[in-house]
């Protein structure tokens, strides 16, 4: 079987670089990288690379399909250096923040269907000025990608643990490791799901959604895990933007693994787990509130566990599939530094508590979005 395609999209902040307050700048990041090209020798810098989003406070990259974590990691730095060289460009700095720390009022970007979201969903998109990371795998049909997502749901809230980033919050600290995923679950259709059984199913499920009126179209179904529109993926849309690149990859091998296991679980006939939906919007509160500062829910007792234990739980799960790939190794490695250094949450607090100031903060973030 040839090995899984993946690739990242990860949305980043556009601040001041003195002050750093967002700025509402992103056009012109990106007239000036279709003016400009990328940086040389960046893998993403393409123009087509660097796309807008909600709000113009933010700007999206994206990597083009890859095989290797080696290639995963040039793309992911790349497209950021891209981003940074665009954005200096305008005048601004981007920061791998998924929350911004100062005191924001989000800029809607002008297009007709943001407009209609700004019209429809209110004070909940008004506010919406979040960045997280997805990440996407290569699926050889629908029904396989259903067969996924039925089998990796349990295993969504440690990947939130380990990418939480976002603790501030209109200048203050929110008390949560990643504030962005309670932010996020404003809209009406974010968050876990059932199982679907079948791409019938779940292709029944968005069209009972849609028929609701609840949401503007097929691009608002939000879920922790879905099937892409775009790609022949699973796109799995859980973990905050990391403040280190490295971080990034890592949540890419865990979940491309995933992927995997769940795969071949399928293909041997082993029924996914039944866990209740409530079940896990617990499991994902629990990491959005303490990241891998404190417990986790484990994914297979159910039960209050040390993030330690949670992860390792992870780990064992998908250690064939690691290993498969080659990526064991540098994963375990990966994991070994964000327990040693802490998540870009804990980051953000220990600048706040040295430096007595959240335009530090994000400074900091400036500084690391790069060269982490």
């Amino acid at each position: 079987m040839r090995p899984r395609t993946f690739g990242v999209e990860e949305e980043l902040l556009l601040v001041d670089p003195e002050s750093g307050a967002p700025r509402p700048i992103c056009d012109a990041v990106i007239r000036f990288a279709r003016e400009n090209g990328g940086p040389p020798p960046a893998p993403a810098g393409d123009a087509e690379l660097l796309e807008p989003e909600l709000q113009r406070q933010q700007l999206e990259t994206l990597t083009p399909p890859c095989v290797s974590l080696d290639e995963l990691a040039d793309h992911v730095r790349g497209g950021r250096r891209a981003a940074s060289a665009a954005a200096a460009g305008a005048g601004a700095a981007v920061a791998a923040l998924a929350t911004c720390p100062v005191e924001v009022h989000p800029s809607l970007t002008p297009s007709l269907r943001y407009r209609r979201m700004a019209d429809a969903y209110g004070l909940t998109a008004d506010e919406q000025l979040t960045c997280g990371c997805h990440v996407h795998v290569g699926i050889g049909s629908p029904d396989e990608g259903v067969a996924v997502l039925d089998r990796i749901r349990p295993w969504l809230p440690p990947l939130l643990a380990i990418s939480a980033n976002s603790p501030f919050w209109q200048g203050n600290d929110s008390g949560y490791a990643s504030w962005r995923q309670q932010v996020w679950w404003r809209w009406p259709s974010s968050g876990p799901t059932q199982l679907f059984g079948s791409a019938e199913h779940y292709r029944a499920t968005v069209d009972a959604l849609l028929g609701t009126g609840a949401l503007l179209d097929e691009g608002m179904v939000y879920f922790d895990a879905r099937l892409s529109r775009r790609y022949p993926t699973v796109e799995v849309r859980v973990a905050d933007v990391c403040l280190r690149a490295s971080d990034t990859v890592l949540v890419a091998a865990l979940v491309r693994a995933l992927v995997d296991t769940a795969a071949r679980e399928w293909r041997a006939d082993r029924p996914p787990d039944p866990v209740r939906t409530d079940l896990l919007r617990l499991a994902m509160w629990r990491a959005s509130r303490s990241g891998l500062e404190g417990d986790l829910v484990h994914p297979v007792t159910r039960r209050a566990a040390p993030a330690r234990a949670v992860i390792g739980a992870l780990l064992d799960h998908v250690r064939p599939a690691l290993e498969r790939y080659g990526d064991l190794k540098t994963t375990e490695r990966l994991l070994a530094q964000v327990a040693e250094e802490g998540t870009g949450a804990c980051r953000q607090r220990r600048v706040h508590k040295e430096k007595g100031s959240v335009a530090e903060v994000v400074s900091d973030a400036v500084r690391r979005t790069t060269t982490s």
